[in-house]
């Protein structure tokens, strides 16, 4: 049996933490109100992106809040919502969770984060290490993934007690929405191959990313589980080859090494493997930023998590997700800045060109479509399609 992704699904990013047209500067910044979040909520849902992700983070707006506020304004849309073990007892996040769903009708992706900042952690009331946080998120999920599939739990573990607890309402989903989770850590990856549906990890090299799923695929089989595997990059796409590495180039124009080195430092503090795999690829150097074919690592520069991004055509770009895809990848969680403007430029460009799953969606051709598609020419004439092959 092929390991392959044969279909792909690809979900798009809400920039819940700011948003413009370049990194690590107030220039060409913009305002991320509710109004532009559901701009790109709204245009996500149109576009065919299957979902988008809300970061998680004192740097963001609450994703929980942010998700229940744009569920009437959109349609079909799914929304990557995260759960945080160690803020959050399991029980409240079980009932977050199955409101959520509800009122979404089964809208509701579930991404399991334990966090890697010890200064964020620490003002959140978090005073624990790498290896007590895990402890948590494994008593968490034990709870939690038991509340939602409809049992009446009593546990007492060693951070975690409820007794007796239960869900009075169910979640729309049946047994409960799927739990994505990216964690490289061997603790994280235990704790994945035993709870987790799709796990996740960020744009690495194929190489790596392939060794990883590899790892995962064993440790799950070793529990007589499957998983399924997602990635989250960033992506610079032009019409040409040319313009995309120009794109790239000038995402960074304004970040000076002051700031680089203001934000490698930060991040080196940071006990996530995860981000310490991220940093790696770069070093904080702007002279070895494509540290793989058309794999750019400059975004990691200046910011945490995921830090590359594909670069490259239309045809190029999809040829390298399609090698993701390969390697068993059948999900994509992408973003580009400004993310309004790159989710119309990606899913025009690239959308038609991938094998996608039926709960992602191309954007319609004039050919299929019998609205007004382009302007017409001389208030007469339909303009030409041209059509990319898939």
């Amino acid at each position: 049996m092929s390991l392959s992704a044969a279909q792909c699904d690809v979900l798009w990013f809400l920039p819940t933490h700011g948003d413009g047209r370049y990194l690590g500067t107030g220039h060409g910044a913009r305002e991320v109100s509710h109004r532009y979040l559901a701009q790109v909520a709204q245009a996500a849902d149109s576009l065919g992106y299957a979902g988008v992700l809300l970061p998680t983070g004192r740097s963001c707006e609450d994703s929980w809040v942010v998700a229940s506020s744009l569920i009437a304004l959109t349609e079909r849309l799914k929304f990557l919502v995260a759960v945080r073990p160690g803020l959050l007892s399991p029980a409240l996040a079980a009932r977050m969770t199955a409101t959520l769903d509800r009122m979404s009708n089964g809208r509701l992706l579930i991404n399991v984060v334990t966090g890697g900042d010890p200064v964020e952690n620490r003002g959140d009331g978090i005073f624990l290490d790498h290896a007590e946080r895990y402890e948590i998120t494994d008593e968490f999920l034990d709870i939690y993934i038991r509340l939602l599939k409809g049992e009446t739990v009593t546990a007492s573990g060693k951070h975690l007690r409820v007794e007796d607890s239960n869900l009075i309402y169910p979640p729309h989903q049946v047994p409960m929405p799927p739990l994505y989770f990216g964690g490289s850590s061997d603790v994280a990856q235990a704790i994945a191959a035993r709870t987790i549906d799709k796990y996740l990890t960020w744009g690495e090299p194929p190489k790596q990313v392939g060794e990883k799923i590899g790892a995962m695929r064993k440790l799950a089989a070793a529990l007589g589980r499957t998983l399924s595997f997602g990635i989250r990059l960033h992506v610079i796409v032009r019409e040409t080859n040319t313009e995309a590495w120009a794109a790239a180039s000038d995402l960074i124009k304004h970040l000076d090494d002051e700031t680089i080195a203001s934000a490698q430092k930060a991040f080196a503090n940071y006990d996530s493997v995860g981000q310490q795999r991220m940093a790696a690829l770069h070093g904080g150097r702007r002279d070895k930023l494509e540290v793989s074919p058309n794999l750019w690592a400059g975004v990691g520069l200046a910011r945490g998590g995921a830090g590359t991004a594909l670069v490259g055509d239309p045809e190029t770009v999809a040829e390298r997700m399609k090698e993701y895809m390969g390697l068993g990848i059948d999900t994509f969680i992408l973003s580009g800045y400004p993310h309004l403007e790159e989710a119309y430029r990606f899913a025009e460009l690239v959308l038609p060109l991938l094998p996608l799953a039926a709960s992602t969606i191309a954007p319609k051709t004039a050919a299929g479509h019998r609205g007004p598609f382009g302007e017409v020419v001389g208030n007469t004439h339909m303009p030409p399609v041209r059509v990319s092959a898939s």
